[in-house]
């Protein structure tokens, strides 16, 4: 113990302290040298490194039953995720962010809602260093197919015009998850403005009810071509449609025509005499809907049929004198 004292007080002396110090210096000094420059060779790469953020759309993996079981996935939230990489700047410079992958694993997770975390693969040469979020919620379902007919959708044509389509193929399948499939109410064509004898391949849009784009299904295919086969202009003309008179016992007191005009195809010499298109229709009392007879020359064609919504009461008769 008083050994241990003794060389203890030894160093709190300057003088010693200052000797011990000194003692060697040079080859201390290169020890240190050494070590502090094999340090910085060592931590080089890892103090070049920066940080650089991605957004990656996340994808579900789900392989319950080996993948023969059939389910979807849908109302993912978020659907993609921040990824922070890092490494070195020209190594960064080149990644996408579709080189990164982000999937969320829902083998065997019962049907309905689930909360999962997210696995993030990063390109080689580069480190995740953070996620955000870390899970993601969905809904998993038994997928559905469904075949719908495909809806034309153009810009309107002229009047001087009476344009023909064609739409290859004419049906096209929806696939997804149950609840969202059965929302969709049409598949439509994306407007289309061709000229005549040309043709045009446009994407399809599934509606629903109210003409909403459905997200989350699948379109197959997702494409359609759309051909323009008339040969261009043809004599067509817009004429008002102009109803017969009541009879002078009853009294109209609503009307709505629809259409409130027609497109007439005849010759160019007919169709340039031609100002309005007269209708018939039977006329009694109450609210109803009656069908138009219209009264077209001979020589011409109405490319329209007209129907017309009537609230019709009987006139009174006024007292005698």
């Amino acid at each position: 113990m008083r050994a241990r004292v003794s060389r203890l007080g030894r160093w709190l002396r300057p003088r010693y302290a200052w000797a011990r110090f000194t003692h060697n210096l040079l080859p201390k000094l290169l020890a240190l040298g050494v070590s502090l420059t094999l340090w910085f060779v060592a931590t080089a790469d890892r103090r070049a490194n920066v940080e650089q953020g991605f957004d990656v759309p996340v994808e579900v993996r789900d392989t319950t039953g080996n993948g023969e079981e059939k389910r979807a996935t849908s109302a993912l939230s978020p659907s993609s995720v921040r990824v922070i990489l890092s490494g070195r700047p020209e190594r960064l410079r080149d990644v996408q962010p579709d080189s990164i992958e982000a999937t969320v694993d829902v083998t065997d997770v019962p049907e309905g809602s689930f909360t999962r975390p997210v696995s993030v693969t990063a390109p080689g040469g580069t480190e995740v260093r953070r996620l955000t979020p870390t899970r993601v919620q969905g809904f998993v379902d038994t997928l559905v197919q469904r075949t719908l007919p495909v809806t034309l959708s153009v810009t309107a044509p002229p009047d001087s015009s009476l344009p023909r389509y064609q739409v290859t193929p004419g049906e096209a399948t929806v696939s997804g998850a149950g609840r969202v499939v059965s929302a969709v109410a049409r598949l439509v064509t994306s407007p289309a403005a061709l000229n005549v004898g040309t043709e045009l391949e446009v994407p399809l849009v599934p509606l629903d009810v109210t003409g909403l784009p459905v997200a989350g299904v699948s379109v197959k295919p997702n494409t359609v071509t759309v051909r323009r086969l008339d040969m261009g202009e043809l004599p067509v003309k817009t004429l008002r449609v102009v109803l017969n008179d009541p009879p002078a016992n009853l009294q109209v007191t609503a009307v709505s025509v629809q259409p409130s005009a027609v497109r007439v195809v005849a010759a160019p010499e007919l169709l340039g005499r031609l100002r309005e298109v007269t209708g018939t229709v039977t006329y009694r009392p109450g609210t109803y809907t009656a069908a138009v007879r219209l009264n077209i020359p001979a020589g011409a064609q109405a490319l329209e049929t007209v129907s017309v919504r009537l609230t019709v009461r009987a006139r009174t008769a006024a007292p005698a004198r």
